[in-house]
Order: C-alpha cells, then structure tokens, then sequence
C-alpha cells in the first residue's frame, strides 16, 4: 500500500492533521504522520512522536521547550524532521509527503521535503503559498498550495481545501511513470526565452546523437534546479548556453543566480560547453517595479509581468568576471563559445539591447580572465542563436562526453 508522511507541529495543528490524515486514507493510502511540535501536548496520536524526531536532530525535547528560543526549536525540529523522513524512504515508507502550516509550519516541514530526491511528491498546503515561495520551494519540486484561510480549525473552506490536498497526496502517492523506452544519457541545457532558438537546435542534434536533454528555464530557481541536478550525479554532460541569472545577481534583479550556479559540473568534473546568453537582460517585475534609480536605463516591457533591462558595460565586466572565475575553477573538461555578434534575441543589431560598448566590455573581461589553459574558449563571428553556433555547441558537448566515457 502506498504512504504519505504528514510533518506537522501536532501541538498547535494537530486537528487539522487529524483531518487531513483521515482524508487521505478514505483513498486507500496509509499514512505515518510525524509530530514536531514542540510546547503543548499533541492532539492527535503521532506514528514518529516528536522526542524521535528531537532525537534524530541530536537534541532532548525538553530542554528544547525550556530555552524558549522558537527560532532556534524550529530549526532544530526541522533537521529531526528531515532525518525522520530521510529514514522513512529510503525503507521505503514514504511515496509522497504533505504538511500544513504557517510561515513557521512551512518553513520547517519544507526543509525536510528539499532533503528528499527530486520526483518524490512534496505537497505544502501554507497561508504563504500566495507570496514569494522561493525560501520554502528553493531548487527542488515542493508543490506550495494556497490555504486560503489559516490553518486554524476544520471549517467550511478548510475542509475543502485540505480534502483537496488528501486527493492530490494520495493520487501522487500512487501515481507511477510509464516506462519511456531506452535509458539515455542525461545532458542539462540552460534556456531564457530569448536563447530558445539555440537551445532548441541543440538539443534536437544532442537528442539525434542519443541523448535526452533537460531543458531548464533560467529563472533563479531553474539555474538551481540544474545545478541541483547535476551535483546529485544523474547528469553526462551540461549545455549551459543561457548564464543570465548572473545578470541579475549583479543589478540587482528578480531571477537571481543561486551561489553555486556554474559550479556543480565543475566540481563534479562532467562535461560542460557554456555561452555568455541573455547576458544582456536584468529582470524586474511590472513597469511599476522597476527600482527607481533605474528609471533611465534602456528598459523594454517583454510582457505584461515582466521588464528587462538592458546591462551596462560595467555591469558587464563584472558578470564576466564572475563566469572567468568559476570557469577556471572546473575540473573536468569545459569549452566556453563566444557569439560575437549577440547574447540574445533582442541583442543583435537592429534590435532593443544592442549595444556593442557593452558586449565588448563583456568579450574583453572574459579574454583577459579566462584560464586558456584550463578552458577552450570558442569566439565565433555569429550571435547565439544562429543555427552553426547553437550546432557547433551541441557537437563539441557530445565530442568531449565521448571522450570522458
């Protein structure tokens, strides 16, 4: 029988749980529900009791309660909760894992879903499900979904929604994946829209030679997700063609880099063949958000939610002191392409962001720091999304996986 896990502070949510649990197994699921509360006496009886779950994170229960620091508790009971639910799967008694919560609920029950494997159903029902779910979601696929009302009590619209949540925990828990025919090796590609053009033409030639390719949308938490995916070890060889999150890491913007983005392949030492695209582009929300220093920058309204603006050639020198620095860092085989002609799709000439100064500043940082003795660098008279350089990009990728294996 399938099994959902249910972390939850049972002292202060603990008939909620009792509900949700009831719910979920009216659809033939078992459930394990793990109790990391902290101060008042659970309302419901919990399959892991939280002195387990204080235990698992090298602490007393008691002496937790009697600091009253509910920062430090929480943090505590989180990394007991993880290891509980780390345990729990790897015996296989967890198919997918659920909580209910506030900031603080989400916040400790969605640190112990990041520990598990990507592909194992995470389900976060949270009155901060509306706002900016980056902290609870990070680089991994924690589904957030919207309370609503608080967690406070079985109510007309409660009941609702977390019957709602039963349904989507018990259906993943059961859910299986089809079988998609020959295992092939796994190949990561970075993507903005406007790289779409050479991503999609190289993972058509990386998918020709017998590869299947991730494509990760660069968006903060795309980079991560790759970057995540490539440290766990699944991954043959990295296409990153689309390193703008660098962009907004140094202006300032909304989609910005996570720390090790540009790391994992280098440490790992996996193939990677790497381009400079959307290294045009800061990205800000509405018109209206953009911060007001920025105001007379060159900005284009890309879509009703978004606005780019376009970097400056200061900018420009430090994203590309940053890309020298973690190139040179890499320890296995890495090819960085330089188009020439454009990073973008609206960076070529005639377009919104072209701008030589700042490509040239761009190009100049990268040839005067690059390591030309640890990475092959490729400046190629063509903008990035031009069919021979997106090709050329796919080729050199499969040449040095090949030459790895």
């Amino acid at each position: 029988m399938a099994t959902v896990v249910l972390v939850g502070t049972l002292d202060t949510k603990g008939d909620e749980y009792a509900y949700l649990a009831e719910r979920v197994r009216e659809h033939g699921v078992d459930v394990v529900l793990v109790d990391a509360g902290i101060l008042g006496e659970a309302r419901t009886r919990a399959d892991v009791t939280r002195e387990d779950v204080a235990a698992a994170a090298g602490a007393d229960i008691a002496a937790l309660a009697a600091a009253g620091d509910r920062g430090a508790a929480v943090e505590t009971m989180a990394r007991g909760a993880a290891e509980v639910v780390k345990r729990l799967h790897a015996e296989g008694r967890l198919d997918a894992i659920g909580a209910l919560g506030g900031s603080g609920g989400s916040s400790l029950a969605t640190y112990a879903m990041r520990q598990l494997p990507i592909g194992v159903p995470k389900l976060m029902v949270s009155t901060v499900a509306s706002g900016d779910t980056s902290p609870y979601v990070g680089s991994v696929d924690v589904t957030m979904m919207y309370s609503v009302v608080d967690i406070a009590g079985v109510n007309r619209i409660s009941a609702r929604i977390m019957s709602n949540a039963a349904g989507a925990l018990a259906g993943m828990a059961k859910a299986t994946v089809p079988q998609l025919g020959e295992e092939k090796q796994l190949v990561t590609a970075s993507m903005f829209g406007v790289t779409t053009a050479a991503v999609t033409t190289a993972r058509e030639r990386l998918e020709e030679l017998g590869y299947e390719v991730l494509v990760f949308h660069q968006t903060g938490a795309g980079g991560g997700s790759m970057e995540a995916l490539i440290d766990a070890g699944f991954i043959a060889g990295s296409l990153d063609v689309t390193t703008t999150e660098f962009c907004d890491l140094v202006a300032g913007g909304v989609l910005v880099a996570v720390p090790e983005r540009l790391e994992s392949a280098g440490k790992r030492g996996v193939p990677q063949v790497v381009s400079l695209g959307a290294l045009d582009m800061v990205n800000f929300g509405p018109m209206d958000t953009v911060p007001e220093r920025y105001r007379g920058r060159n900005l284009y309204v890309h879509n009703p939610t978004i606005t780019l603006m376009r970097t400056t050639p200061d900018e420009c020198r430090e994203i590309g002191r940053i890309i020298a620095e973690k190139l040179n860092a890499a320890t296995g085989s890495t090819v960085l392409f330089v188009p020439l002609r454009g990073v973008s799709a609206i960076a070529t000439e005639g377009q919104v962001f072209h701008d030589p100064e700042a490509d040239e500043a761009l190009f100049e940082t990268i040839r005067s720091l690059v390591d030309t003795s640890k990475v092959e660098v490729h400046e190629v008279d063509a903008d990035v999304n031009d069919p021979e350089f997106a090709l050329a990009m796919a080729n050199r990728l499969h040449e040095l996986i090949e030459a790895r294996s």
